[in-house]
């Protein structure tokens, strides 16, 4: 089972699919599917791609983890390496660390020769603006385009389970801003003994609650993945100022096989596959979110 975030994540999803069908490992289902989206020059919220922040350099953030030992590995503010997800691994597995940032985060990707891109961020910064400029004299009255993020779980054919997440941040950033994507317990949480979920929206409206690991904490509880996310929607929503109005959307798995999503954005969509099928589902459980607030 492997359940992603937005329709995109289908892509990425069969690509994980076709590792394990090939006898890869988890961890290697979860960093090749994410390395699709991140190599998708269409994508504008995941990779080298993306929008760029305030001075014009794009910024990726990424996270590992595996179920098995509790392991996990994350960079943050990493720029010119074209697969973040790569280095977080390499920092789970080769490092004692958990988390590098900025330049020690490149400083230690490219040793483990890792790909570095130039990247001409100025001009992609410089096309955002004239976007933008071009919005304004059209008096274009909407809100700000909301925030994608690959969020990959898988759940092996043996029971263990791992996830990745990978993004550039908001657009716009300011530089340095890291949001939920590479923190775990926000982005992106894996239990191996309940299941794992998956985060994507504005990041400060996660990883002020943990959300991840909420989600995987009311499924510890005996919730279904998505009672588990509508739950932590509308905890986090009974407490936050700004109700549902959040951007705030998750994906989840548990150790039995089940699957979910909730988000509070509208389009906000997410994709599965198995062994025998690859879909993306009607939007997910956006009606039910208005009813209780659990404690």
């Amino acid at each position: 089972m492997i359940v992603s975030t937005w329709s995109y994540g289908k892509a990425s999803n069969d690509a994980a699919l076709k590792i394990l069908l090939n006898g890869g490992s988890i961890l290697d289902a979860v960093e090749q599917g994410i390395r699709v989206t991140e190599s998708d020059t269409s994508n504008r919220s995941v990779g080298l791609s993306g929008k760029p922040n305030a001075a014009g350099v794009v910024q990726l953030d990424a996270c590992i983890m595996s179920g098995p030992g509790h392991k996990a590995g994350s960079v943050a503010a990493l720029e010119g390496i074209r697969h973040p997800i790569s280095a977080a691994r390499r920092v789970m597995e080769k490092t004692p660390h958990v988390m590098l940032v900025g330049e020690g985060a490149r400083m230690f990707a490219l040793p483990e020769g890792l790909e570095s891109v130039e990247v001409n961020s100025r001009g992609l910064y410089g096309a955002w603006q004239e976007q933008r400029a071009a919005q304004r004299l059209r008096s274009v009255r909407q809100k700000p385009a909301n925030h994608d993020t690959i969020a990959l779980l898988a759940l092996g054919a043996d029971g263990n389970i791992a996830g990745g997440c990978s993004t550039s941040g908001l657009a716009g950033k300011l530089p340095g801003r890291v949001g939920d994507s590479p923190i775990i317990g926000s982005g992106l949480y894996v239990d191996n003994e309940v299941g794992a979920a998956g985060a994507t929206g504005v990041g400060e409206n996660v990883m002020r609650y943990c959300g991840s690991f909420m989600v995987v904490e009311f499924m510890r509880r005996g919730l279904h993945p998505e009672e588990a996310c509508l739950g932590t929607i509308r905890r986090i929503a009974r407490v936050d100022p700004k109700g549902l109005d959040l951007s705030t959307n998750f994906v989840a798995l548990d150790k039995r096989g089940r699957y979910g999503a909730a988000g509070t954005d509208q389009r906000f969509q997410y994709s599965v596959t198995t062994q025998g099928s690859s879909w993306v589902p009607a939007n997910p459980a956006m009606g039910k979110l208005s009813t209780g607030f659990p404690k």
